[in-house]
């Protein structure tokens, strides 16, 4: 008893250190526990994929390849580790033929991809800019229809991974995200994607799956990692500092749109049985004696190009990505605009809130559906687009939606949460 007594008393009186020692235990024991987990999530998945690797397959069946475009400097520069810690070993035990190409520059996954030869899959690990440049750099090759039926699994390694809460369930955890979307793809599941197609006067065409967004929260967002010494308050901070340097915010452009398109049903694609030999024979002979008449070619109808003069301090065109099994009547992209008579207090509160979801839109805003879309500036208007989170400086653009262009690889818990949200 008296030996406790001791241990009290010299607690009592070195305090300082006592606590200082009972919180660097306490954060040791929280990073430890925390590895422990991550190891546990770890060896979950890969029993799930030793599943996968212990299938057999046909004397004449080939293991299935893989193509990984790996962008090491995403997560400043941890992606690497990431994926060779979390992702590799999952399609390693799996039975995945793998090749990894890792990128050394911006840019450089557009050139990769038109060298690309073809793949049974596609992986993007990385973040938007990674899988920006991939869709770009595959919808510009002229093989460009038949390439696009590869299906494309993304692994979100980035800063930025707006595509992922379509495909996957996120959570808190970097692990767990990581492991997840490398198992759905090798569960196989799929889903179709628009995507959109950006044209400049000049330039080559750019492709988004997510959207284009212009205006001054866009500009105002680039700037907030500057007043990071704000902690919580930087977001705030900067809005209100951006209406100190000019206001109103307000952005002119002339939009020209066309109707969107009746959406065809989602019809699995199926190879229709091949016809008995006699029937061919005799399709063949009657053909050869009376032969089809050619019917001659349609006109196509001049498009009805509807124009708009919008005043805004955001324009947004976004695809419906978001929710990519939501069933619709057409194919479309949005344009949605916010309105121009915002208050200083209103605009600050709403780029608060688009800070954590740029797709946000007041019920006051404009929405056009659209399946192609013009964008005129005035002369003179200088700034940058967001095309998937990737900055672009902002000129006249066509914007033309492709629907249902890419298929993704997605989770089948993410896909019955996003129909259960639909009921």
């Amino acid at each position: 008893m008296a030996r406790v007594v001791r241990v009290f008393r010299t607690l009592r009186n070195h305090w300082k250190k006592s606590t200082f020692a009972v919180c660097v235990l306490s954060y040791g024991g929280y990073w430890l526990y925390g590895k422990h987990c991550d190891n546990v999530l770890r060896r979950e998945a890969c029993l799930v994929a030793r599943e996968f690797g212990r299938q057999q397959i046909g004397p004449q069946e080939r293991l299935r390849k893989a193509t990984v475009i790996l962008n090491p400097a995403a997560c400043s520069g941890k992606a690497n580790n990431l994926f060779e810690k979390n992702a590799a070993p999952i399609l390693h035990l799996a039975g995945v033929e793998i090749t990894i190409v890792k990128t050394d520059y911006e840019g450089q996954a557009k050139k990769l991809m038109e060298l690309m030869e073809q793949t049974d899959v596609l992986i993007v690990a990385g973040g938007d800019g990674t899988l920006q440049e991939v869709v770009t750099g595959l919808l510009r090759r002229p093989d460009q229809d038949t390439i696009s039926n590869t299906p494309i699994g993304f692994i979100p390694l980035g800063s930025h991974n707006t595509l992922s809460p379509s495909l996957h369930l996120l959570s808190d955890n970097k692990v767990k995200d990581i492991t997840s979307a490398t198992l759905s793809i090798l569960k196989g599941e799929t889903v179709p994607l628009d995507v959109l197609q950006i044209k400049g006067e000049k330039e080559q065409p750019v492709f988004a799956l997510m959207g284009l967004r212009w205006g001054a929260f866009r500009d105002v967002a680039a700037t907030i990692s500057k007043y990071w010494y704000l902690g919580p308050l930087k977001t705030k901070a900067a809005h209100w500092f951006s209406t100190l340097q000019e206001w109103p915010l307000v952005r002119d452009v002339s939009v020209s749109y066309l109707a969107p398109s009746l959406r065809p049903p989602d019809l699995p694609p199926q190879k229709p049985p091949r016809p008995s030999l006699l029937y061919r024979i005799a399709r063949r002979l009657k053909n050869y004696w009376s032969p089809p008449v050619e019917e001659p070619p349609k006109v196509e109808e001049p498009e009805e190009w509807k124009e708009q003069q919008l005043s805004t301090l955001e324009l947004f065109i976004q695809t419906h990505n978001k929710n990519p099994v939501e069933r619709r009547i057409n194919d479309s992209l949005m344009i949605c605009a916010e309105p121009d008579n915002f208050t200083v207090g209103e605009f600050i509160t709403v780029g608060d809130k688009k800070e954590e979801d740029p797709t946000l839109f007041t019920k006051a805003s404009t929405k056009l559906e659209a399946s192609a879309c013009r964008l005129q500036l005035p002369e003179g208007a200088a700034g940058f687009y967001n095309i998937d989170n990737e900055e672009y400086e902002a000129m006249p653009v066509e914007v033309r939606l492709l629907p249902r262009k890419l298929r993704f690889y997605i989770s089948a818990e993410r896909r019955e949460q996003l129909l259960s949200q639909m009921q």
